[in-house]
């Protein structure tokens, strides 16, 4: 029996786990027997990060989507940009680009947007391989994305595509973070002003090309830690707090 003044172990674990968490655990468990061999598996194999556990121990993986549209059950994938964090410190050498290969003709209104023509894409690799790629780098880490909601939307179709699940991953919404910050602060939030560009130039940020895979996904990496540095200075603020959707697990 623990001592007065001291800490059973079990209350100890209850507060660094919950029992969010180890449903969440268990819907990844789930999602792992459901999923072949290979990159994804391997990733859903490894434990997410405690809730309790310090945003700035944490690893990360911003990740940016460039697509034809924003269905995703209509519209298709045109690359994948990516950037590892050891808490917010950015990995320039980790960064990483797929261009993928879509399975139909690239509408020109996106062409015009992304600068990924049909004969650019065609040069791409499958949908499958560029998720492979991806699940390889995300592996122990935090998906970081802005607007996480619609990377999370193509990653779950395109992974039901492929591997035949949608698997749980543990996200963080720079978007969320920035209209959080600046409700608390008094702040209106006003149309476009939530943009990955508009809030770059809010943090005096270099400005950065749009519509970029990988410089996109720069740019919400540098962004995420630009927003940690004003919201835990001291370096101990938990992940639960930052996640995206904590009510649904966390």
């Amino acid at each position: 029996m623990a001592s007065p003044g001291q800490a059973c172990p079990f209350a100890r674990a209850a507060a660094w786990f919950s029992p969010g968490y180890w449903r969440f655990c268990r819907a990844r468990n789930r999602a792992r027997l459901q999923t072949p061999a290979g990159p994804l598996r391997d990733c859903l194999e490894t434990p997410p990060p405690a809730p309790a556990q310090a945003v700035a121990r944490t690893r990360f993986l911003a990740v940016d989507i460039e697509t034809t549209g924003l269905d995703p059950e209509q519209d298709a994938i045109l690359s994948i940009g990516w950037v590892a964090l050891e808490g917010t410190a950015i990995d320039l050498a980790t960064a990483g680009y797929v261009l993928v290969r879509p399975d139909r003709e690239v509408p020109e209104q996106s062409a015009v947007i992304h600068h990924i023509t049909d004969e650019h894409a065609a040069r791409g690799v499958d949908v499958g391989e560029a998720l492979d790629a991806l699940f390889r780098a995300l592996d122990g880490r935090v998906l970081i994305a802005h607007h996480a909601a619609l990377e999370l939307g193509f990653l779950a179709r395109a992974c039901e595509r492929r591997y035949g699940t949608r698997p749980p991953l543990p996200v963080v919404d720079t978007l969320r973070l920035a209209e959080t910050a600046r409700r608390r602060a008094g702040r209106p939030v006003s149309a476009g002003g939530l943009r990955l560009h508009a809030l770059r130039g809010d943090y005096n940020l270099p400005p950065r090309r749009s519509h970029d895979a990988l410089l996109d996904a720069l740019g919400a990496a540098e962004l995420f830690a630009a927003l940690m540095a004003e919201r835990d200075p001291t370096g101990t603020l938990p992940l639960r707090r930052i996640l995206f959707r904590p009510g649904r697990f966390w």
